[in-house]
């Protein structure tokens, strides 16, 4: 399980880096971005992972996100992974909502995507095994998970799936019901095939009316996104929780569109609520 170091520098007196490795679970050369706050020789950090949205690498919340100083404020590790499988060979499609760049946090069933398109193996699996074997991380049955859009999908899903092992759960203007929404319904279709019952465990409302549960979720969204009505659509999982008993902070951001303005404002609040979650 060996990386190659792309870049390092120091930032707020620890390190931020970018690394890649040969994937066995996607078959194609994955880059990611780790920021390591400064910390004692062999002490070890908790994990925060952000997933980011449609279009993205890992270099767009690592370039605008803001959230060095918030990490090494609360000695957090920051980890941000691509958002697909890419390169010569990998099946792509000519919108921006398939294909690379688009992966969705989905293992794909369907013809072109199987072959490399296994992200949510990638995300659950291979690369925290690579992250422990690499970094000074501490318990990695206790990490936090956020991201954005396409991304907060990802951390929804992921950490309702597995909640022996994420202790924080948040999001940024999530896909909250890819199964009753456009971006959804081509992604999972596509990558997953008609049969929307295989499409459940992709889905943050079907999961928590499936019986999944977490103790409780941060949602930040804003009023002015122009993705809120017809993608996003948070009012479904705010049903949800409550059906649920699952306690959900909702907080509707007043004139906050989709972008990294809107992510960079609200990224502290993140980290110290996974923080707090991670050390309580």
């Amino acid at each position: 399980m060996t990386i190659e170091t792309i870049s390092t520098s120091k930032a707020h007196g620890g390190v931020q880096g970018v690394y890649a490795h040969d994937s066995e679970v996607t078959g194609t050369r994955m880059t990611f971005s780790v920021f390591v706050p400064e910390h004692e020789a062999g002490e070890k950090l908790p994990v925060l992972w952000y997933l980011s949205g449609l279009t993205c690498t890992h270099a767009n919340v690592t370039d605008k996100g803001e959230f060095r100083g918030p990490c090494a404020e609360h000695r957090v590790i920051f980890i941000a992974p691509d958002t697909s499988p890419r390169g010569e060979g990998v099946a792509n499609d000519d919108a921006y909502d398939m294909g690379q760049g688009a992966g969705f946090y989905v293992d794909a069933t369907q013809e072109p995507w199987a072959k490399h398109f296994r992200m949510r193996s990638y995300i659950e699996q291979e690369l925290p095994a690579l992250i422990a074997a690499h970094f000074p991380v501490a318990d990695m049955g206790a990490q936090a998970i956020t991201g954005h859009s396409m991304g907060g999908h990802g951390a929804l899903t992921i950490g309702l799936r597995n909640p022996d092992r994420f202790r924080s759960v948040s999001a940024f203007a999530p896909i909250v019901a890819p199964g009753q929404v456009p971006w959804g319904e081509k992604a999972l279709g596509g990558y997953l095939g008609p049969d929307r019952a295989a499409w459940r465990q992709a889905d943050a409302v079907a999961l928590i009316e499936d019986g999944a549960r977490v103790p409780d979720l941060l949602v930040d969204q804003g009023d002015a996104d122009q993705f809120l009505a017809e993608q996003l659509r948070p009012e479904l999982l705010a049903d949800a929780c409550e059906k649920a008993g699952i306690a959900l902070t909702l907080r509707m951001q007043p004139g906050y569109d989709h972008s990294y303005n809107f992510i960079s404002t609200f990224m502290g609040d993140h980290v110290a609520w996974a923080a707090q979650r991670l050390r309580g």
